[in-house]
Formats: C-alpha cells, sequence, structure tokens
C-alpha cells in the first residue's frame, strides 16, 4: 500500500518536473539499506551523474545519506553542475532524504 501512495505521488511530482541541460534533476532512490542518486538531463535522457551507498548493517543510515549527498556534490561541480531540481522521488522530505539534500546544498548545489 506505501509502495503505490508513494508511486502516486512521484507520479505527480514528475508531471510537473523536467531536467533540462542547464538546470538537470536529481532523482533519489531509496531503499531499505541504502540510498542512490543520479542527476538526469530529460532532453537527451542522459544521466551526468551518480552516487549511491549502501548500509551493510553496522553503519548510521543518515550518515550514509550525508556521504552520500557531498559525494554526489563533488561530483556535480567536477562536470559543471552547480543549480539543479530536485526530485525527491515521491519520498517525504524527511530524514534521509532531508539529510541527503541538505549535504548537497553544503557541497555547493542549489536547488
Amino acid at each position: 500500500m506505501n509502495h503505490e501512495r508513494r508511486n502516486r505521488r512521484h507520479g505527480k511530482i514528475r508531471s510537473r518536473m523536467v531536467g533540462t541541460a542547464d538546470r538537470p534533476r536529481a532523482c533519489v532512490y531509496r531503499s531499505i539499506r541504502g540510498l542512490e542518486v543520479q542527476i538526469i538531463d530529460d532532453t537527451k535522457g542522459a544521466t551526468l551523474v551518480s552516487a549511491r551507498q549502501i548500509a551493510d548493517g553496522k553503519e548510521n543510515k543518515m550518515a550514509i545519506a550525508s556521504a552520500v549527498g557531498t559525494e554526489l556534490a563533488e561530483s556535480a561541480k567536477k562536470k559543471g553542475i552547480s543549480v539543479i531540481v530536485f526530485d525527491r522521488g515521491g519520498y517525504r522530505y524527511h530524514g534521509r532524504v532531508k539529510a541527503l539534500a541538505e549535504a548537497m546544498r553544503a557541497g555547493g548545489l542549489m536547488f
């Protein structure tokens, strides 16, 4: 049931949000153990930058989210990307998604 509601929310978000070459879209996927983020140019249909990490059970998931955000921001800066559109993937802006977003902002990405 939660999966269906997330897909519905994500569909609503994606109907209004498009990543361009000037402002690519940062798409978040959150699993039980890990977190994956891609910066996508929807006009070309190409992934420009991606980062992911999976917890092994001993690490804090919030720390992993922050690490992924920092890594993605560094990679994006190397590619010359500074302004993005944040697609939270239908997840609530809370917990790991919020930690990821704050780490991306601290790394220099603007959204």
